[in-house]
């Protein structure tokens, strides 16, 4: 007896897997116009729309043989929903466009619905997939536009710190460049290939490494409690606190004088999707936070640790990173 053939992107055609896509996210809409028309509609009773985006591309962003549909899913929005949050606003719709090979196996793009719709229910309830477009393309491309409420409060901008502030981060840093470089050093073949993680090789720590690699839980809540604990600078820690405490320096023309305890990962790994932000001094630190330094008056802003300048590579930048030949 022959096993049925699992359909592919193909052979329904953009109408029926729209429908296939529409099915999974019933019932999760929040918009006064939600999916399946030529745009969404939303209500946006602040006056102000916060938006951001962020694309995940096969091969740079993500191996195929180390995600499942649903970790994809999951973590395009997670990592788009904590932007929202960094500028201490509310997430409140995404918009998804995926561009996809037409070998793709239709159940793939439903799993994938189905954690863009599990993250965005566990993460930040009331915010839902609201549209969004769909192409073909040799390479696997998942592009999230997220929106975000501010609430009557005031977006909090990476050019706020002043000297004096404390410099505090939340959650622990690190653990998401632990996870990728076990899936670079133990699930490759000898050609570098990218092979199936097997996680009953693997220790408690090095299944929670993996977990924020593959499925962030970035801390949204902590976002609009910092704004109204008084915040005076925040971001999302993506590409490594030195590279990204770097950024804020520098739009905020101070210097960042970071506690030396902390170790290379927690200072140079990416995609931890916590976030940095600053306080004013004497201030007590919102629950959730914890203090890793110092803002210091300086001529030439930059970042130093434990008063010393960070030599080497500060963070991830996908265009000097990347390594094709990688898998």
């Amino acid at each position: 007896m022959s096993t049925p053939i699992a359909p592919t992107v193909r052979d329904l055609g953009e109408r029926q897997l729209l429908s296939r896509i529409f099915t999974v996210l019933d019932g999760s809409s929040r918009a006064l116009v939600g999916p399946g028309d030529d745009a969404a509609v939303l209500a946006a009773p602040d006056g102000r729309v916060v938006v951001s985006t962020d694309t995940l591309v096969h091969g740079p962003d993500f191996r195929l043989a180390w995600s499942s549909g649903e970790d994809l899913g999951w973590k395009a929005a997670a990592v788009n929903l904590s932007d929202i949050a960094a500028m201490g606003a509310r997430p409140t719709a995404l918009v998804v466009a995926l561009t996809l090979p037409d070998d793709t196996p239709v159940a793939f793009v439903e799993a994938l619905a189905r954690g863009l719709r599990a993250a965005c229910d566990a993460l930040a309830p009331g915010c839902a997939v609201e549209g969004g477009d769909l192409a073909a393309s040799d390479t696997l491309t998942i592009a999230v536009t997220v929106l975000g409420s501010l609430d009557g409060e005031a977006a909090v901008l990476r050019s706020g710190a002043r000297p004096g502030d404390i410099v505090a981060v939340t959650g622990e840093l690190g653990a998401a460049a632990r996870g990728l470089a076990l899936l670079f050093d133990r699930f490759r073949d000898a050609e570098g290939r990218p092979l199936a993680v097997d996680p009953s090789v693997l220790t408690d720590r090095e299944r929670a490494d993996l977990a924020a690699q593959l499925r962030p839980r970035p801390p949204l809540a902590l976002g609009p409690l910092a704004a109204r604990s008084g915040a005076t600078a925040m971001m999302d820690v993506s590409d490594g606190l030195l590279l990204d405490a770097t950024r804020m320096a520098e739009a905020s023309g101070v210097r960042i004088d970071l506690s030396p305890e902390l170790d290379d990962m927690a200072l140079r790994g990416g995609e931890d999707h916590e976030l940095l932000a600053t306080f004013p001094s004497g201030a007590a630190l919102p629950e959730g936070f914890r203090r890793v330094g110092t803002v210091i008056a300086d001529a030439t802003p930059h970042v130093t640790v434990g008063g010393a300048s960070s030599a080497g590579v500060g963070g991830w930048d996908p265009h000097r990173d990347w390594d094709a030949a990688r898998g």
